[in-house]
C-alpha cells in the first residue's frame, strides 16, 4: 500500500460518529517517506475547514516553532491521532482514537520516521504511555521499536498560556540535538 492509497481509504472512512459532521479528512502533509513526525489530536475548526493539519493560530505557531530548529511540512510530515474534527475541540473520544489509530499505525509504517513528536498530552497518552503527563513528562525522550519519540506542549497550549514557553524552546533545542544524532545527515 503506498500513502496515497491509504489517505484515499481514510477519506471514505465512516467508523466513528466523527464522519458525519466533518467537512473534510485530516489526513496529513509533508514529504514521503518523512524521517519526522509530528502528531497530534485532531483536527480543529480551521483544519476541518481546510483539509491539512495545523491551519489555524496553533499551527502558525506550530510553523514558527519549527522555524526555530530549521524544520517545515517540507521536510517533516505532520498529522494527528484522530483525522476528523471532534465537536467543539473537544478531546478526542477513547473510541474515536481507536477508530482512527490504524491509519496512524500505517501512516508511521508507510513514511518509516526515525522520530516522532507528540504535540500535547493526549498524543503522548495514546503513543508514549498512559499515564504520561504533559508537565511533567514534555522533553524526554523515550525509544519504542526503534523509534525515538518525545512530547512537546501542544502549540494551542502555548496560545493560552505563554508561561509555557521557555519550557518548549528547551525542547525544540533538545529535539535538534535528537535529530543531528539519530539523522547525522538531516541537516546537511
Amino acid at each position: 500500500m503506498t500513502l496515497d492509497e491509504l489517505r484515499q481509504q481514510c477519506l471514505a472512512c465512516q467508523q466513528c460518529p466523527l464522519a458525519v459532521t466533518r467537512h473534510h479528512v485530516v489526513f496529513g502533509v509533508g514529504p514521503d517517506p518523512s524521517p519526522i513526525l509530528f502528531v497530534g489530536e485532531g483536527p480543529g475548526q480551521q483544519e476541518d475547514l481546510q483539509g491539512e493539519p495545523f491551519v489555524g493560530p496553533a499551527g502558525q505557531l506550530l510553523d514558527e516553532m519549527l522555524s526555530i530548529i530549521d524544520l517545515s511540512r517540507r521536510n517533516c510530515y505532520i498529522t494527528n491521532i484522530v483525522k476528523c474534527r471532534p465537536p467543539h475541540n473537544r478531546d478526542p473520544l477513547e473510541t474515536e482514537q481507536e477508530a482512527c489509530i490504524g491509519f496512524l499505525r500505517q501512516q508511521t509504517r508507510l513514511l518509516q520516521p526515525k522520530i516522532l513528536v507528540c504535540l500535547g498530552r493526549i498524543a503522548a497518552m495514546r503513543l508514549i504511555e498512559p499515564g504520561f503527563r504533559i508537565t511533567r513528562d514534555h522533553g524526554r525522550w523515550y525509544q519504542k521499536g526503534g523509534l525515538w519519540m518525545t512530547a512537546l506542549f501542544h502549540p494551542s497550549a502555548l496560545l493560552r498560556d505563554v508561561a509555557k514557553r521557555p519550557d518548549t524552546f528547551r525542547d525544540l533545542k533538545g529535539l535538534q540535538a535528537k535529530i543531528r544524532e539519530v539523522l547525522p545527515d538531516f541537516y546537511g
